[in-house]
């Protein structure tokens, strides 16, 4: 079992570090701001988020799993905004904080037995801070992505209530600093 946990943390690490190639023309944005607004069809629905200009290289946040129906494998990445509050403790989290999700499906390795490795890509989501912009969802603005691509308005919408009902009292974030 520790071995198990060991493989598949070091999967998911590996995985924040050597991205999948469906991930790689997501990073490409006219914009260099982190997730800025943008009108073109790169942006999320609601919120006109965009994928962050090199959100691959950002230090990791945390390691996650999620069981069924999704079966992911995740790892969250964040700014230097982002990390510099994670490390100080900061809520709420200042503006600038860009957060980014990205998950695959969680697969059995054939090579290393009892371990777990990082399957498909399946979405890439993201959070950006800015309190005047997004004062109607508690300073947030939301995105989430397929390839590259936001996903429908419906997914959107479900974003703000699921971080209020759960995470209200963590400035609506629910991954916490992995030491």
């Amino acid at each position: 079992m520790k071995r198990a946990r060991i493989g598949l943390f070091a999967a998911v690490i590996a995985s924040a570090i050597a991205a999948p190639l469906v991930f790689a023309e997501a990073t490409k944005t006219p914009d260099s701001s982190a997730a800025a607004a943008d009108s073109s069809s790169k942006a999320s629905p609601i919120y006109g988020v965009t994928l962050p200009e090199g959100y691959r290289q950002w230090q990791l946040v945390a390691p996650a799993t999620e069981g069924a129906p999704l079966n992911e494998i995740r790892a969250v990445v964040g700014n230097d905004i982002a990390i510099k509050a994670y490390k100080e403790g900061t809520l709420p989290f200042p503006d600038g904080t860009v957060l980014t999700k990205l998950a695959w499906k969680h697969v059995q390795s054939t090579e290393l037995g009892s371990a777990a490795v990082p399957g498909a890509a399946t979405t890439v989501q993201v959070m950006v801070k800015d309190s005047v912009k997004y004062k109607d969802s508690g300073g947030w603005g939301f995105g989430r992505f397929v390839n590259g691509q936001p996903v429908d308005v419906k997914q959107h919408e479900t974003c703000l209530a699921c971080h209020q009902s759960r995470v209200k009292d963590h400035d609506l974030v629910f991954t916490r600093w992995a030491p």
